[in-house]
């Protein structure tokens, strides 16, 4: 099964059998990616041209095994969703292989994504990039790991000089042009999730997507911000709400807890109006 990444912390989480499934699940994931060869992998493509491999079907498999117990929802990128998850208190949310593109391209940016929402809150998560040897998993009640060690996000105190990691997509598509020329770094990067758990654990200050995303984007990563004590919240500044009807949402911000009103700021003429 591999190395057990999370330690147990001195008091234990209300959410240790989660937090043991999420490990028995990235392990057995891992062990999937073992068969594969990013950048040498054939693809098919949905509706949408949003590409998906036989990688991203094979991880949907063993995480739904390893992780759904009776009386629990599941929402994935990879499964037909029958909305039976609305009537769970309980819900998995996850994405087999964010960063699909980026796996297809052979990018060391794509991750295993399982977030565990409550009440529509994401209350646990955990990630990892088996291109990077990186694990990070975390619930709202004893923080997160980093490969096996305690991680908290940045305390930076000013957006002058931090780095804010960017959806490579978006930036290609020119939507980043506004943000290029601050006093701080702006890098490309794939898969939402695996940005927001660099953030989590003080890995990068800032990342934000002003662009749609679905919940199994970004249920783990904000669940794992949320846990190591950053902020994270819709573009509106509410409250991230999943296990929604319609999974889509309008976008997301996250960062170091010191950032929050100079993201807001930042981001404020840019956020789409009703």
């Amino acid at each position: 099964m591999g190395v057990i990444l999370f330690q147990e912390p001195m008091t234990p989480s209300i959410y240790a059998d989660i937090l043991l499934r999420i490990e028995v699940a990235l392990s057995a994931a891992r062990e999937v990616f073992a068969r594969f060869t990013p950048g040498a992998i054939e693809t098919d493509y949905k509706i949408g041209r949003d590409p998906v491999t036989e990688a991203d079907r094979a991880i949907d498999a063993v995480m739904r095994r390893n992780l759904l117990r009776d009386g629990e929802g599941w929402l994935s990128e990879e499964s037909a969703d029958d909305l039976s998850r609305l009537d769970k208190k309980r819900v998995w949310i996850v994405d087999p292989l964010d960063g699909t593109r980026e796996f297809v391209a052979g990018i060391p940016e794509f991750c295993v994504s399982i977030g565990f929402v409550e009440d529509g809150r994401p209350v646990a998560g955990g990630i990892c990039n088996p291109a990077t040897s990186e694990t990070i998993i975390g619930a709202i009640d004893v923080g997160i790991t980093y490969n096996g060690k305690p991680a908290h996000p940045s305390q930076r105190p000013v957006l002058k000089g931090s780095l804010i990691l960017a959806s490579r997509s978006e930036i290609k598509r020119g939507e980043w042009q506004q943000f290029q020329n601050g006093e701080y770094q702006v890098r490309p990067m794939g898969s939402v999730a695996y940005k927001l758990a660099l953030v989590a654990a003080g890995k990068a200050d800032v990342t934000f997507t002003l662009t749609p995303k679905n919940e199994w984007d970004v249920a783990a990563g904000a669940a794992l911000v949320q846990s190591a004590g950053g902020f994270v919240a819709a573009l509106d500044n509410a409250p991230l709400r999943c296990n929604n009807r319609d999974p889509l949402l309008l976008g997301l911000l996250a960062s170091g807890p010191r950032l929050k009103d100079q993201l807001l700021a930042l981001v404020r003429h840019h956020v789409p109006t009703a």
